[in-house]
């Protein structure tokens, strides 16, 4: 470990071990240093590392404040993490998908309120009227899962899968481009998983979403394994190189 990072973890420590709480004020930098045994450089480091990991916020003339360190806010820059991935890797998160995704969705039917029903029944809805307009269709699917993951109750899970729900639409609406009945077929997946939860069945509701998933997965397989046998390398050698331009947006 560098130093920078032993000052971090020496923080740390102190956030776990309750000593100072979500919302605590850190002690003034000098006097923190000093208890730390760490010079005022070292600690300046570790606290502007932990400002970008959301850990802790500095406040221009108040000082440094320990976050609500709520998944939302720790978490959210997964997403933008996941935008950054190389490689063959939207079959992986479609995999994270669909070993996630069935079990909220399983949660959701226990926990779901009647206001989250209907707000789950406007994004079918809106799915349906928007049939012919892939991307639009796209949008409101993304829409319906976030109404059932959030109606699950766990916050980390949510984040997670909202986390990963960018690169993995634009391969749903790379899908629906190029298959003309994915949009028949997508709506009725969905009517599926509303049906189940609407009796708050919630095996039923699992197994609806686990098969919606991975016809989705099944799909892209299928077809990124044909480009791959049929594609020529991309100008830096990446053979994957056709697929990131046809699912990015």
């Amino acid at each position: 470990m560098s130093l920078t990072d032993k000052a971090i973890a020496r923080i740390r420590e102190l956030i776990q071990s309750g000593e100072l709480p979500p919302g605590a004020k850190l002690p003034p930098e000098q006097q923190l240093a000093t208890e730390l045994g760490l010079s005022r450089n070292l600690m300046r480091e570790a606290v502007r590392a932990l400002v970008v990991a959301r850990v802790l916020d500095v406040r221009r003339g108040d000082g440094t404040y320990v976050t609500s360190l709520e998944p939302a806010l720790l978490l959210e820059g997964l997403g933008s993490a996941v935008e950054l991935l190389h490689g063959d890797t939207l079959l992986e998160l479609t995999e994270v998908r669909r070993l996630f995704e069935p079990i909220a969705t399983r949660l959701a039917a226990t926990r779901i309120s009647d206001d989250d029903l209907v707000g789950v029944r406007h994004h079918l809805d809106a799915m349906r009227a928007a049939r012919d307009d892939v991307e639009l269709l796209n949008e409101h699917d993304a829409a319906f899962h976030s109404a059932v993951v959030a109606a699950a109750g766990n916050r980390t899970l949510a984040t997670l899968l909202e986390g990963i729900s960018s690169r993995t639409l634009r391969g749903r609406v790379w899908r629906g481009m190029v298959d003309d009945h994915a949009g028949d077929r997508t709506i009725a997946e969905h009517e599926a998983i509303y049906a189940a939860l609407l009796r708050r069945d919630s095996a039923l509701a699992e197994a609806a979403a686990l098969m919606h998933v991975s016809t989705t997965e099944q799909w892209l397989r299928q077809h990124l394994d044909h480009g791959k046998s049929s594609s020529r390398p991309g100008p830096a050698g990446d053979e994957t190189s056709w697929r990131s331009d046809a699912v990015r947006e």
